[in-house]
């Protein structure tokens, strides 16, 4: 059983152009001092079920449970009963407050003697690396400043749980880089249960112990960073999580051993692994998915095999420490990553090798 339990939750916003389910019967536990992601795109439903965790949706049905104890179903409990504590893609500092009122001010509310408030902020400002900056102001800190004090103050009250909505959206690519690590660092220290939503897959593979990878208000898949890259659910979760290539084809022959498919793609035949043989009949339509970074490029030299392929260089995309490829093979382009001083260059011919063990088949 989870710290967190999502139970069959559905949230159904209803406007003039009708009904739509903004989080649609997902079920997720999420365990003591883990940090989770829900990541997706604009749209999915991450928000509105971060929200219903927090008291600030009530879903239509379903059900979320903190630490064994029932949020809707046994009456609604408020979100300042929850035991939460929440940071804000907007920061929500109060301008007209120093620093250390800001952090301060759940305490405050809790009336707990000015003494002991005073060093437990001093301790929460060392912690996110704010110490002798307790009497400015917001306006007079940085946006990554500004995030600090956001994470500071919702921690000030020792939450049960963390929830984070998006909360470096608006920090440029550096301090978001940074804040990643300060985030992580911070909760893992102090052994919190997260929740932290996003819809940047770099943030969601360095943050999390699992994401839970969500479209259209559903779950579509809840694992660990590594295996949502490389044993992606569907083509969906592959296209979205990093970059790859996807080529349409058909299931034409299947080893004897279940461990081998034979495709039959644009390229032409393909050969991959097999993950799920049940799943598999002679003729049924699927994708096949495979990584740039897991294709090679053929030397000249070398002798044909199968997943050999030839085709011509079409684009090259230089990026300092790689470089990409795009070759057409007949009317399909494919992504290859290579070292950056690959010598090929637009328009030659060359000839690229699809590892079976790398190639991936997606249902259709």
């Amino acid at each position: 059983m989870g710290f967190i339990e999502i139970k069959e939750l559905l949230k159904v916003f209803r406007t003039k152009f009708g009904e739509v389910r903004a989080v649609d019967n997902v079920s997720l536990e999420i365990n003591k001092a883990e940090l989770m992601t829900l990541l997706g795109p604009s749209g999915c439903g991450k928000t509105t079920t971060l929200r219903c965790i927090a008291g600030l949706e009530k879903p239509d049905s379903g059900d979320v449970l903190i630490d064994g104890t029932p949020m809707f179903s046994h009456g609604f409990v408020p979100p300042s009963k929850r035991g939460i504590g929440m940071v804000f893609q907007n920061y929500a500092v109060w301008p007209h407050m120093t620093l250390s009122a800001n952090v301060g001010y759940g305490l405050k509310l809790d009336r707990v003697p000015r003494k002991s408030r005073e060093q437990r902020v001093k301790q929460m400002l060392e912690l996110v690396g704010l110490s002798g900056l307790e009497r400015r102001y917001p306006g007079q800190l940085s946006g990554g400043q500004q995030q600090r004090v956001a994470l500071a103050r919702a921690l000030m009250r020792n939450p049960k749980v963390l929830l984070l909505d998006e909360p470096l959206s608006n920090l440029d690519a550096k301090l978001r880089e940074k804040m990643r690590f300060e985030i992580k660092g911070i909760v893992n220290r102090m052994a919190m249960t997260a929740v932290y939503v996003t819809h940047d897959q770099a943030e969601a593979m360095v943050l999390s112990d699992r994401v839970a990878l969500m479209d259209s208000g559903k779950l579509v898949q809840l694992a660990s960073p590594d295996v949502i890259y490389h044993e992606p659910a569907n083509k969906f979760v592959a296209d979205f999580i990093g970059t790859t290539n996807i080529v349409e084809g058909r299931v034409e022959e299947i080893s004897e051993d279940k461990r081998l498919v034979y495709m039959r793609t644009g390229l032409g035949r393909a050969l991959c692994k097999v993950r799920d043989p049940a799943a598999l009949t002679k003729d049924k339509p699927v994708y096949l998915s495979i990584r740039p970074e897991d294709i090679e490029i053929v030397n000249g030299k070398q002798e044909a095999t199968e997943n050999t392929y030839t085709g011509t260089v079409g684009e090259r995309a230089y990026l300092g420490n790689l470089l990409y490829l795009f070759v057409n093979v007949d009317d399909i382009v494919i992504r290859a990553q290579c070292h950056p001083r690959h010598a090929g260059n637009e328009g030659e011919e060359t000839r690229i090798y699809l590892d079976p063990e790398k190639c991936v088949v997606l249902p259709s």
